[in-house]
């Protein structure tokens, strides 16, 4: 059976070609690689600013935090470093990049259960309070291009701290409200409870990271085990689950957005004045020969990039961790031994974005 790469549940251009056994899945190849747009070649082609846009259009549902892995990875082999309060902005920006991500993913898992349409539209009218918040910050709602390597391209404007702050006021409320929600709807336990059960041994072997690998009962968040930028100065807890499933990968969600509220209302207090930029970044940035890896926590796990400088002013090798595609690894794993019917919930827990996949 051919699932895909048209079907509405695949979330984006994606193929699975099933073995069936009645309505049981008993094999599953998985075929990618429709949207492919050469990023990594493209890349190698520009110089390390021009690159920053192109970042943008790989994890579209969070392209902050692909602006920032990107930037950091530049950084590094040039020898850049952030102001305090370009620092702060980068946290700031990542962690409503982590709850507007969040909010898309699990509004369209939801309908992907089975469940109503309440939900999906309950997560999309916060989701565009978040929305409003990157067109004050940017003009844009979508490919932001806001960071620069060095720091940010110029400082937030002055209404916007205020709106987050209102906005920051709100949010657990919300979250409260969406999770007494869902926690009791026996549709959707039924379908999510003890189904797509990925084990603690499978995730660690497959590499995935994220809510996926997390909700395998992994305490694993680059935030807290490989701190980058400031994210040591920050309390705040990891949440994982226990089984593995499908519920666990829907519930670690549920709870870092209660998390990434804590640590933006800490980083909102701490906030300091200042440069948002390194100074004298020249335009044509070309790091002293070397390579480098900088990773950082997305949505949907460990993002990375590995650049190799040969003195230019364009990287002379660049190469995308994307966990979407790792996270993909595991799908198999997840759904031998269930039915078709399962298949839409499961693969909708990983929370893919397949731009980022083909990239």
């Amino acid at each position: 059976m051919n699932f895909g790469p048209h079907h509405p549940s695949t979330h984006g251009v994606f193929r699975m070609r099933m073995t069936m056994d009645g309505e049981v899945v008993i094999d599953m190849e998985p075929v990618m690689g429709y949207q492919h747009r050469a990023h990594e070649y493209l890349t190698e082609r520009r110089s390390y600013a021009q690159g920053v846009p192109l970042t943008d259009r790989q994890d579209y549902i969070s392209p902050m935090l692909n602006n920032l892995a990107y930037c950091m990875t530049v950084e590094k082999l040039a020898g850049i470093t952030v102001p305090e309060r370009g620092e702060y902005l980068r946290v700031i920006i990542s962690e409503l990049s982590r709850i507007h991500s969040h909010l898309f993913g699990l509004g369209a898992f939801f309908l992907d259960a089975g469940t109503f349409i309440t939900p999906f539209l309950y997560k999309f009218r916060e989701r565009e309070k978040i929305m409003d918040l990157w067109d004050m910050l940017c003009g844009q709602r979508l490919n932001h291009n806001f960071m620069r390597i060095g720091g940010m391209s110029h400082d937030v404007p002055d209404e916007f701290i205020p709106a987050l702050q209102r906005l920051l006021k709100t949010l657990p409320g919300f979250i409260d409200e969406y999770d007494d929600l869902m926690a009791g709807n026996e549709i959707l336990l039924a379908r999510i409870k003890g189904v797509g059960i990925l084990s603690r041994e499978q995730a660690i072997n497959s590499s995935s990271s994220g809510p996926v690998l997390r909700g395998s009962n992994v305490n694993w968040d680059l935030r807290k085990n490989r701190a980058y930028s400031i994210y040591d100065r920050f309390d705040f807890d990891i949440p994982v689950g226990l089984n593995g499933d499908t519920y666990d990968r829907y519930r670690v969600r549920v709870e870092e957005m209660r998390q990434s509220v804590r640590i933006l209302e800490q980083a909102l207090e701490q906030l300091p004045p200042g440069p948002v930029t390194a100074a004298k970044v020249p335009m044509l940035v070309a790091p002293p020969p070397g390579e480098a890896y900088c990773a950082v926590e997305t949505p949907r796990g460990e993002l990375g990039y590995y650049m190799v400088s040969d003195g230019s002013t364009k990287p002379y090798r660049m190469h995308i961790r994307a966990p979407s595609l790792i996270n993909l690894t595991a799908l198999r794993d997840m759904i031998l031994g269930w039915k078709v019917a399962d298949v839409f919930v499961i693969f909708g827990s990983i929370d893919i974005v397949m731009n980022e996949v083909d990239r």
